[in-house]
C-alpha cells in the first residue's frame, strides 16, 4: 500500500455550540460587551490568554470559540468517531484554562491545548483497550467513517479509509496516535511530537513502525468495473484516491 491518504479526513469542521458571554451594562460609560468581544477577537491567543489568567471570562470564551473546532476535530480523527468527543474536548478546556499559569509561552495556546486533547485520548483509548482485553465490556468504538471521510471521497476511498483506521484500531495507542497525527491531521514531524510528548526520534519510530504494519496489512479496495458506456466515469472513480494522497507527508 501506499502512503495512507491525509486528504480522505474532512476539511470541514463543524463549530462546536459555545455559550453567549453576558455581561451586565453599567451605564458608566464602559465599554458595552459587544464592543468588548470585538475587541478580544481582535486579540491574538497570548493577549487572551494574558486577560483570561485575571479572570476575563469573555476572554477564555472567545479562546474556546477559536479553538473547539480544533480540538473536536483532532480527538475525532484519534477516535475515529464522535463518541465521547464533546466530554472529552470540555475536559481538555477545563484542564486548560485551570492550568493558563502554567503555560510559558501563551503564544503557543492551540498545540498546548491540542497535546492535552491528546493526552486525553491516549488515556481513553487504553481504558478502552484494557476493557476489550479482560472482557468487561464492549471494548473499543465503530468507526464512523461518516465523521472522518470528505463529502466529495469515492466509495472506494472511503473503503480504503474504513479499512486503514480498523487497522489503526490494533496498534499500540502511541503508535496508533503518532501515525494519525502525522498522517491524518498532516502535522509537521515536531509539531507532532510536541502534540504526542515524546521526542523527535520516538515520534518517528512510533510513525515507521504504523506505517509498516498498515502497509503490511492494507488490501486495496477493488475498483468499480468500467461500464461500455462510461469509462471516464470509471476512470474518475479509480483515479480518486490516487489524487487524493498527493501531497501525503512521509515519515
Amino acid at each position: 500500500m501506499s502512503r495512507a491518504n491525509l486528504r480522505l479526513v474532512s476539511a470541514a469542521e463543524a463549530p462546536a455550540p459555545v455559550p453567549q458571554p453576558k455581561r451586565d451594562k453599567t451605564g458608566d460609560g464602559s465599554s458595552s460587551p459587544r464592543a468588548h468581544n470585538a475587541t478580544l477577537k481582535a486579540l491574538p491567543d497570548d493577549g487572551l490568554v494574558a486577560l483570561a489568567r485575571n479572570g476575563d471570562k469573555a476572554a477564555a470564551e472567545q479562546l474556546y470559540r477559536r479553538h473547539a473546532r480544533f480540538a473536536i476535530n483532532l480527538a475525532t480523527r484519534i477516535a475515529g468517531s464522535t463518541t465521547d468527543v464533546e466530554d472529552v474536548v470540555h475536559d481538555a478546556f477545563i484542564k486548560a484554562f485551570d492550568n493558563l499559569s502554567k503555560l510559558r509561552n501563551p503564544k503557543v495556546f492551540r498545540a498546548w491545548l491540542g497535546s492535552i486533547v491528546v493526552y486525553a485520548m491516549r488515556s481513553r483509548l487504553r481504558r478502552s483497550r484494557a476493557v476489550q482485553l479482560f472482557g468487561l465490556g464492549r471494548g473499543g468504538d465503530p468507526i464512523d467513517i461518516d465523521c472522518i471521510a470528505s463529502d466529495h471521497a469515492s466509495p472506494q476511498a472511503r473503503a480504503e479509509l474504513a479499512q486503514v483506521y480498523a487497522l489503526l484500531q490494533t496498534l499500540p495507542v502511541n503508535d496508533r496516535i503518532a501515525w494519525t497525527l502525522r498522517m491524518v491531521e498532516g502535522h509537521e514531524l515536531r509539531a507532532t511530537a510536541q502534540l504526542a510528548g515524546c521526542s523527535l526520534a520516538t515520534i518517528k519510530r512510533r510513525i515507521l513502525r504504523a506505517q509498516r504494519y498498515i502497509d503490511h496489512h492494507f488490501v486495496r479496495a477493488a475498483a468499480p468495473a468500467a461500464s461500455a458506456d462510461d469509462t471516464s466515469g470509471d476512470k474518475r472513480d479509480r483515479q480518486a484516491p490516487q489524487s487524493a494522497r498527493r501531497g501525503t507527508p512521509t515519515p
